[in-house]
């Protein structure tokens, strides 16, 4: 048996110790400081909102059988949205923070208070040549996908906060019309605070040149991609890729494309190969500015794969189907989550209705908050782990706008192949589960609709299906939750709603047992 190790580059220096955080974290803020000071007369936007809750769970700890106990929550969550848009400067971004309290202080598995952000910042340094992008996320997320997976924000089962930050430089350069340039430096971090899940920092260096408008029938495109990832639990690794592609204008409407490169990959792994040649075949097809499909099939050091992008859009709905197959990491996954963003889909079907971005994006969080739908459509579950990970993700979406109501439809299937060693998830899964995330296989199902009654009501229904099936141990979990609710605006910026929430899934990672939970919510919300 043969041991590929994880190779040290000399030119890797990414040793996780205080003293060379804390510039990189300091960096991003007063870059964005420097470049505040220059946009006094930027247009700010700042809406407060806060939300007042009260839930009557019937198994607040999501524990089974005798183990069950009731309680009320009582909860207040103040939470901003912000956005600023000037010449030099684009920032968005929201936050919020939640505090609960118990009629039951007994019960296990609670949080006393939980926090959320995410912020983008888009600037420009140096006009045509220097550009930023930055961004932090703060968030809860699943520690395993064989546990208790709920969206009740109260129960500390099987969750854990995810914070990950990003800074990301680069230059543009126009060749005339010959040739666009891009070189970008980025520089990230994940912290999950769980024992057994290193916290990471990466370092990538991309290059892009890409064919100019002088070329109209054939284009063509050249690739280079560098990461170095450096992880408390798993060690260093690395990843390189370098491609080069051409795009063949056939018709107007219809291209052919073709890729070929070289993969390299270093990470400890078990008689797999590491690296090796790449190639791609496909086409673009955009028949009108509502369609789009996008496809390619070719083969990796890995093996055969292939890449699905197709969005269809009418007045009253949005279509989209997509496939992908990629070698990443959980890490990976949280500082560019691949989930089917609802915001995202929505604004396409908004943008006959609203022209102006502002007013369609108030329209589009109003719509959203009204139907009761989660910021992202069904997706799979994310869970922690260190290893390298090949996964073949196809997930589809519609929603359609009525007069009165509305319908979205989501479904997903996920398979998840790990290719390093067992020994980076060791200290996270224990001895007797080692082999539970070796390979998964998740597939799910959404749909929610809802429906206006009057002017100020509305009423909406959602259910979430999915199974979660670890291929080497056959371990399962059936997680599903139903919610029925109503919404009523009181006022121009007081809304309040009940719901209904009933949800089940697996009790833990080692037994059979599962846990069920009834749960009844009054919220009063408060805009600003």
């Amino acid at each position: 048996m043969t041991i590929i190790t994880a190779k040290t580059p000399h030119r890797r220096a990414l040793k996780l110790t205080p003293l060379k955080l804390a510039p990189l974290k300091l960096a991003p803020l007063a870059l964005a400081a420097m470049l505040l000071s220059a946009e006094a007369h930027a247009d700010w936007k700042v809406t407060p909102r806060i939300d007042l809750r009260e839930t009557y769970s019937d198994n607040l700890g999501l524990q089974n059988g005798d183990a069950t106990e009731s309680g009320f929550i009582s909860e207040a969550a103040p939470s901003a949205t912000f956005s600023m848009t000037g010449r030099r400067l684009n920032l968005t971004g929201e936050a919020g923070w939640r505090m609960y309290s118990y009629s039951n202080k007994d019960a296990p598995n609670l949080r006393n208070s939980e926090r959320h952000y995410n912020a983008a910042a888009k600037a420009i340094v140096a006009d045509d040549w220097l550009f930023l992008d930055a961004g932090a996320t703060g968030s809860r997320q699943a520690i395993s996908a064989f546990g208790p997976v709920s969206s009740s924000s109260y129960s500390s089962r099987n969750t854990t906060d995810v914070s990950t930050w990003q800074f990301s430089p680069y230059l543009r350069h126009r060749f005339g019309s010959t040739a666009d340039l891009t070189m970008r430096y980025a520089r990230d971090s994940v912290d999950a605070g769980v024992a057994g899940f290193g916290t990471s920092l990466a370092s990538t260096r991309s290059a892009d040149l890409t064919s100019g408008t002088r070329f109209s029938s054939v284009g063509w495109n050249l690739n280079y991609y560098q990461q170095d990832l450096s992880d408390r639990v798993a060690g260093d690794s690395s990843s390189e890729t370098a491609t080069a592609g051409l795009r063949w204008n056939l018709i107007r409407r219809f291209s052919l494309t073709a890729t070929g490169g070289y993969d390299k990959f270093e990470y400890p792994t078990i008689n797999q190969r590491t690296n090796g040649r790449s190639w791609t075949g496909g086409f673009v097809w955009t028949p009108s500015t509502r369609t789009s499909v996008q496809a390619s099939f070719g083969r990796r050091y890995f093996g055969k794969t292939g890449s699905l992008a197709s969005s269809y859009r009418t007045q009253r709905s949005v279509w989209s189907l997509d496939y992908s197959d990629a070698i990443t990491t959980s890490r990976s996954q949280f500082v560019l989550p691949a989930a089917i963003d609802t915001a995202s889909m929505l604004d396409a079907m908004f943008t006959a209705s609203f022209p102006d971005p502002v007013q369609r994006q108030q329209a589009v969080q109003a719509y959203i908050a009204s139907a009761g739908l989660p910021s992202s459509l069904a997706n799979s579950i994310n869970y922690l782990s260190n290893r390298y990970i090949r996964i073949k993700r196809l997930q589809g979406a519609a929603i359609f706008r009525g007069a009165r109501s509305n319908l979205s439809l989501s479904v997903f299937s996920d398979q998840r192949n790990a290719l390093s060693t067992q020994q980076s998830d060791s200290a996270l899964l224990g001895g007797q589960i080692a082999t539970l995330n070796d390979n998964t296989r998740q597939r799910g199902a959404s749909a929610n609709y809802d429906y206006r009654l009057t002017s100020r009501t509305s009423a909406y229904v959602g259910a979430n299906l999915s199974r979660v099936t670890s291929l080497t141990t056959d371990v399962v979990n059936n997680i599903s939750e139903t919610r029925i609710g109503m919404n009523h605006r009181f006022a121009a910026k007081t809304n309040g709603s009940l719901e209904l929430r009933r949800a089940r899934g697996r009790q833990d990672l080692l037994g059979n047992s599962s846990y069920h939970e009834t749960a009844v919510m009054a919220t009063f919300s408060v805009l600003y």
